[in-house]
């Protein structure tokens, strides 16, 4: 594990050194965050290095077999600046700024590979861009769940692009293991605890439809980032390694 830098810290909000910029690429904090939970041993038994020193790399991510280049990505939108949710959010303005607070904390993000393929979207545009996911997270974990099954899904091609990346980890079990994603799948891994129901049911649309809707997502959500974030308290506490 990579020992390099300060303590984590689950309490702080990656937007106080990122500038007014989007935290995902301008996030000193974060991007040091992301070294230290994730430079480890992977399930196919090889070892993942980060580095930040690589230019045009937001991090470069090297095992005994490949480098991938790899980006931060939220993992909660709290949907606050979609103008067609404002109706559904003014009401909750006081909560959602807790909400967001938890969003901007270290168990708010994930890597993703930051390269496009033959010029294709990354998993980080598409899963934004296409309806069916609308940029929730829960949903776009079922895809990943479904993909290594090999049943389609809205993500399916774009994650099948990245197949290399998704091999590091040999099964859905090993994707959620190595990063901390336990709070939002059951025991055997074989379902996802939806920040709504119906899940990617065609027969509901991904946002939230209305204002109580919405604070049921806002709440469904807030559990698994608080949740997640203990995790990696844990995590670091039991994989502290002596300077």
């Amino acid at each position: 594990m990579n020992t390099e830098s300060t303590e984590i810290e689950i309490t702080f909000d990656v937007r106080i050194d990122s500038r007014g910029k989007d935290p995902d690429f301008a996030s000193a904090t974060l991007r040091n965050y992301h070294k230290q939970l994730w430079s480890k041993k992977l399930p196919n038994g090889e070892t993942l290095v980060l580095r930040d020193d690589i230019p045009n790399h937001y991090l470069l991510g090297t095992t005994n077999s490949k480098e991938i280049s790899l980006s931060s990505d939220t993992l909660c939108n709290s949907y606050v600046k979609r103008q067609r949710m404002q109706s559904i959010i003014q009401p909750h303005l006081e909560p959602i700024e807790s909400f967001r607070n938890l969003v901007y904390s270290v168990g708010g993000f994930i890597l993703f590979p930051a390269k496009k393929v033959h010029g294709h979207n990354t998993i980080n545009q598409e899963r934004g861009w296409i309806k069916a996911i609308d940029d929730r997270f829960d949903l776009t974990l079922e895809c990943i769940r479904l993909y290594y099954l090999g049943i389609a899904s809205p993500l399916y091609e774009v994650l099948n692009r990245y197949s290399a990346f998704f091999d590091l980890f040999v099964d859905f079990s090993g994707y959620v293991d190595f990063f901390l994603l336990h709070d939002l799948v059951d025991e055997e891994f074989k379902n996802i605890s939806f920040f709504l129901p119906g899940g990617l049911s065609a027969k509901r649309k991904a946002l939230p439809g209305t204002s109580e809707e919405y604070v049921e997502f806002m709440q469904n959500a807030k559990a698994f980032l608080v949740a997640r974030n203990q995790r990696i308290v844990s995590w670091m506490n039991s994989n502290k390694v002596d300077n």
